[in-house]
């Protein structure tokens, strides 16, 4: 194999239909491209994603005279890729809500079954960052916890499932990007901590899985100003990436960019050249997973940097030779298998049930003169999912208890919040959904506002839990982590009296 398919191998890359388009089949022919990621924007259904796995497989194969790694982000939770049929579970703080670690791998098994059955053989998860800053608007639920030795003790146990499984996982995003209130998809974040500093909090959690025997973990987009003094992220740092990460912290698996198409790389540096500076840095595996005139010019630019130098032809050779080596351990052989059983659907719902925390307050009944609230779900981050249900959970709760719903905006203004008070006149109880409130204030206000109704009322957080810190005393909180079909249907149950909440907030709330 001569460097340039070598380099070939080195890169992911994506398209945007359920189908393969010509122009991405035409960069594996030129370009013996060997790995491919989806996202939800590629899946329509489970027959569908089967058949485009197994076409990507024919293609790479006979293009690269390998396999394709086939990469996905089933986190769980808010970020999940498979459609709604799928046995989706829940994600990590919600995992963690449980208190049992091996839920933990529980869940990995469940969703690394499901993966094999659609032909992936490559998930990128589980998130081994610290969500120590509630501010933090890409990470919050995916972390397991703002507690080092909680994010460690569930990521082993993840870890654990997987390789159970004989399965591909990858711990992100190293080295921690939960100390950060920028989403690296929309700028670049810094972080002004010390190796010593990290090492106290954000390292541990990954050498946590170093120690466990994942196979692959993802680099950060993250300025590291006390590691890396020459302004370049994590991603296209030799000194973080191929000092630390390979020769101080001594992992020896594969080692994968994020997206060189976020905004983190393309606004400050350009894809194609951090691509290639990446490469150069000691990353394996890098992404450029929407643009097919974008990943050519990666390549074009990769080749260029060869032949100046600026990648060691020694170090693509080992590079490519770790990938094909991971590729001969987990994806030569066709995966199939009969995906989730019936046990693994029970199961997956009783951790979804035992995720849900009552943090303050009681449940009380619910019925036709109750009042439903709250904004709908939106895409918090590029990360999440698309959140495109057609019923909210105001209108979901109201259709099946009676009552009356009222849809509220993202962020309400006063005039919002006065006539949707106005409209919960004459309700004898109100049930108020929040997403994401914690940075957008008017939700917090709405809620305040019903409160001082001084009827019973009930705050339920479908995404971060930080919303319900500093609601006025007389609110019921309820975190119930995500704002799928399958919570509602446990947050009915729930309201019904069918189960009662037993999981602990993960994270400190203070109330």
């Amino acid at each position: 194999m001569d460097w340039k398919a070598q380099a070939g191998q080195r890169l992911v890359g994506g398209f945007p239909g359920r189908e393969m388009n010509p122009e991405f089949i035409r960069l594996v022919q030129k370009y013996k491209i060997g790995n491919v990621i989806l996202f939800e924007h590629n899946v329509e259904s489970m027959s569908q994603l089967r058949r485009l796995c197994r076409e990507i497989q024919e293609l790479v194969r006979k293009e690269t005279g390998h396999s394709a790694f086939i990469t996905i982000d089933q986190e769980g939770g808010v970020v999940t890729r498979l459609p709604e049929g799928a046995c989706n579970v829940p994600g990590a703080m919600a995992t963690a809500a449980t208190g049992d670690p091996e839920n933990a791998g529980i869940l990995a098994g469940i969703t690394a079954r499901e993966l094999k059955s659609l032909g992936i053989n490559f998930n990128l998860a589980p998130v081994m960052d610290i969500n120590n800053n509630p501010a933090n608007p890409v990470i919050g639920v995916r972390s397991f916890s703002d507690q080092a030795e909680t994010v460690a003790e569930y990521g082993r146990a993840a870890v654990q499932g997987y390789r159970r499984e004989h399965f591909l996982s990858c711990a992100k995003h190293f080295p921690g990007h939960g100390d950060t209130a920028v989403d690296s998809h929309l700028g670049l974040p810094v972080i002004e901590k010390t190796l010593e500093e990290l090492e106290h909090l954000e390292l541990k959690s990954f050498r946590a899985v170093f120690d466990a025997g994942i196979p692959a973990v993802m680099a950060s987009h993250i300025l590291f100003p006390k590691l890396e003094p020459d302004k370049v992220p994590c991603t296209m740092s030799r000194r973080i990436i191929t000092d630390i990460l390979k020769n101080r912290l001594g992992f020896s698996g594969l080692v994968l960019s994020d997206c060189m198409e976020m905004d983190a790389i393309r606004k400050y540096y350009g894809t194609a050249k951090g691509v290639a500076a990446s490469m150069a840095a000691g990353v394996d595996m890098v992404f450029v997973s929407h643009t097919a005139s974008l990943l050519e010019e990666a390549v074009l630019e990769v080749y260029q940097a060869v032949e100046e130098g600026r990648i060691s032809t020694e170090e693509m050779a080992a590079s490519a030779e770790r990938i094909l080596s991971y590729k001969k351990k987990y994806a030569e052989n066709d995966i199939s298998g009969e995906g989730c059983t019936a046990e693994d659907r029970k199961r997956e719902r009783e951790i979804r049930r035992e995720s849900i925390v009552l943090t303050r307050g009681r449940i009380f009944p619910l019925g036709e003169k109750t009042f439903f609230t709250g904004c709908p779900g939106f895409r918090a981050t590029l990360a999440s999912s698309a959140d495109n249900k057609a019923v909210t959970f105001a209108e979901y709760m109201a259709e099946r208890f009676g009552g009356t719903a009222r849809a509220a905006s993202r962020n309400p203004d006063s005039a919002e919040i006065s006539a949707i008070v106005s409209a919960a006149e004459g309700a004898d109880s109100i049930v108020i959904s929040t997403y994401n409130a914690h940075l957008e204030p008017g939700q917090r206000e709405l809620v305040r506002a019903l409160a001082a109704k001084k009827i019973p009322i009930m705050a339920v957080a479908l995404r971060n839990p930080y919303d319900l810190a500093d609601l006025p005393d007389n609110v019921t909180c309820i975190a119930a982590w995500d704002n799928t079909l399958k919570t509602l249907e446990a947050l009915e149950e729930m309201f019904r009296g069918r189960w009662m909440p037993t999981g602990r907030l993960p994270i400190a709330l203070g109330i």
